[in-house]
């Protein structure tokens, strides 16, 4: 199931608290707009950003910035029906948008000009190249779906244009599609059938109560549904839907009561289906079931990693699958019960779907020393083909640092992964500057995918970036992604603490100048990091970080919030509260000393905005300085070129200014 978040420009009616929630933004809007009459003019700031604290960005810095700004990437979107190429996303104006591509390293053919980031797949079997297209506006993740006749150019709005929609599977013969939507009351995400060419065709397929459900599979006779009940990072539930009646069947997965699955995908005749649990052990292992008997063949346990991909092909029943080893993928082809690697470049693998005529696997290929590209495989001779050649804003790769892969050992004697890049001018007699990059979350994982901010950093700065997977962390296995729930939380700010003590010992690293930045539940442990270790740290970079866990929980989007307590912990108990209340950043702010930036979309529907203004609030209240900068046409990140560039090159006079000199 797709999970894009794509914008929609077409909203003509809204209801009263809709309204009203639009006018709240608004004055926060205005109140955020009036600090810029004591900002100093910059040329360089977009109109839709707002800053505070923040000096003039000098055009020298702009002009250093500009190839590493104007890297680009391109992602698999699937196969033309027609068999005349394919469909990737990538970007050539402010914003990523669909393009055709013909044939391996040919043009890339702009098909689609919004102002807002577009996503879309073409509909199986349509010989008119109709796609389906999923967007949202300014960041508010609200995302509607769109039909785009080729024939006339025209995008036609198929959702109410308000509620949340998802595109799930499409039918093999293109005539109905899944759209998991909370439309209904904003809160419960329920599944319904469409046809992907009728506005207005919505149909209740599985209504939700209180549950969060995707579809992951559709069979190719129509029949079945592939469904996941998800929990948690740590807890999920798959089974299957029977359209024709609505029954609903779970997997008797053995020792699966609080196991996490994956996504079930169906055999070409239906009668059976693949998925992956770690009800074993550890890790993800890939599994067939058989529909009737429930028979499980367990398939990968010797493959001591996380199975995160599985794609089967419709006509043949070939399937593929992708493994997280430490970070990077491995692609396996499975014939009957035995699998085989294939040799591909060292990278991270993503968007696998076969070809309509069973020949080739298409996938996005991101690699750590070259930005993510489009590839197939020939299933014949496994031979590679790389169909787009993405631009690295003409620098020259030669230069670009590689990460190592390192480990280090925290306060309770377990190791922690990190990914180190090593500027070349770093040694004993100078000792370079460190950025302690966090990644988000928490059930996620730093995967070392090109950066041209981090090559900026590294290459032009002399600044060593170490980007840690600490405890809590997704890819090593379910023990180790428990290790920081609920009052457990801290345990992960102290693995920071670790890596601080392993910066001191390392030769060519400067102890007294570390700054540490990261963005959604990375920007709270970059606050975190602020409050326990004030005196260690000398900057900050929080990115639409959480700032209180009780303000967060009760703002979030109500689709959110009980996914997000079964991770953090219930907010409304009391002992949980009293906790939050304790380790909350936004109430420790007097042990702050580091200087900090905070940026954030005004528009986030993940993590309010205003845990933005009060964490930036109460630490420049309490007289350390802080930069701000807030747009108001953003939502959890900046996915705007413009807004993008700008902060980028915020944060490295930010960096200058208080890490580097």
């Amino acid at each position: 199931m797709t999970t894009e978040h794509l914008a929609g420009s077409t909203r003509s009616f809204r209801t009263v608290p809709q309204l009203c929630w639009i006018l709240g933004i608004a004055v926060v809007l205005a109140m955020n707009l009036d600090s810029r009459a004591d900002e100093p003019v910059d040329p360089h700031r977009p109109a839709a950003i707002a800053t505070t604290g923040v000096p003039v960005v000098p055009e020298a810095l702009f002009d250093r910035l500009n190839q590493y700004q104007n890297v680009r990437a391109a992602g698999f979107s699937g196969w033309a029906p027609t068999k005349d190429g394919l469909l990737i996303q990538t970007r050539f104006g402010n914003s990523i948008q669909l393009h055709r591509v013909y044939e391996p390293a040919g043009r890339r053919e702009q098909i689609t000009f919004f102002d807002e980031p577009v996503g879309g797949t073409f509909i199986p079997e349509a010989r008119d190249g109709a796609i389906v297209l999923s967007m949202s506006s300014g960041g508010d993740e609200n995302n509607q779906l769109y039909l785009l006749d080729r024939t006339n150019g025209r995008a036609t709005l198929l959702t109410d244009g308000k509620s949340r929609n998802l595109r799930g599977p499409i039918l093999d013969d293109g005539r109905q599609m899944i759209v998991a939507s909370n439309r209904r009351n904003g809160r419960d995400t329920d599944l319904y059938t469409a046809d992907p060419r009728r506005p207005d065709s919505m149909k209740m397929l599985f209504e939700v109560d209180g549950q969060f459900w995707s579809a992951t599979d559709w069979s190719r006779d129509g029949s079945l549904v592939g469904m996941l009940r998800f929990v948690s990072g740590t807890e999920s539930y798959p089974g299957y839907l029977r359209v024709g009646d609505k029954k609903l069947t779970m997997f008797d997965i053995p020792g699966g009561d609080t196991a996490s699955s994956g996504g079930v995908v169906f055999t070409p005749d239906a009668g059976s289906a693949y998925l992956t649990s770690d009800a074993r052990g550890e890790f993800h292992e890939l599994a067939r079931v058989k529909l009737d008997t429930q028979k499980l063949d367990w398939l990968t346990g010797d493959i001591p990693w996380n199975v995160t991909d599985v794609e089967v092909d419709p006509q043949t029943g070939q399937v593929a699958f992708v493994v997280n080893d430490d970070g990077a993928s491995r692609l396996y082809l499975l014939e009957g019960n035995k699998y085989a690697p294939v040799e591909l470049p060292l990278g991270i693998i993503a968007g696998l779907e076969f070809s309509p005529d069973s020949t080739r696997l298409g996938f996005t290929l991101a690699r750590p020393e070259a930005p993510a590209d489009v590839y197939s495989l020939s299933l014949g001779d496994k031979q590679l083909t790389r169909w787009t050649y993405s631009e690295i804003g003409g620098l020259n790769p030669q230069g670009f640092v590689v990460p190592t892969r390192i480990r280090y050992p925290s306060f309770d004697g377990r190791e922690i992964p990190a990914y180190y890049f090593r500027p070349p001018t770093a040694s004993k007699e100078k000792r370079a500057p460190v950025l302690i990059n966090i990644h988000g979350g928490p059930e996620s994982q730093y995967r070392p995918i090109f950066s041209g901010m981090t090559q900026y950093h590294v290459g032009e700065m002399g600044i060593a970036v170490i980007a840690p997977n600490v405890r809590g962390s997704d890819g090593y296995g379910k023990t180790y992604l428990k290790l920081d729930n609920a009052e457990l939380r801290e345990d992960s700010v102290k693995d920071i603490g670790a890596l601080l003590d392993w910066i001191a010992q390392q030769p060519e690293l400067d102890p007294e100048r570390v700054a540490v930045a990261g963005g959604s539940y990375g920007g709270y442990m970059v606050l975190a990091s602020l409050v326990n270790f004030p005196e260690r740290i000398r900057a900050g970079i929080d990115r639409v970080g959480i700032a209180n866990f009780i303000t967060f929980l009760e703002r979030t989007s109500a689709y959110r919030q009980d996914l997000r307590r079964a991770e953090y912990g219930d907010e409304r108990d009391p002992k949980m509260r009293a906790f939050f209340e304790k380790i909350s950043p936004a109430n420790r702010v007097d042990q702050i000393q580091s200087a900090l930036l905070v940026a954030h979309g005004i528009n986030d529907p993940r993590v309010p905005f205003a845990e933005a203004q009060q964490i930036a609030e109460k630490v420049r209240a309490a007289g350390r300085p802080v930069w701000t900068v807030y747009a108001d046409n953003e939502g959890h990140g900046f996915a705007k070129k413009d807004n993008a560039d700008y902060l980028n090159a915020v944060e490295v006079l930010f960096l200058e200014e208080n890490l580097v000199k």
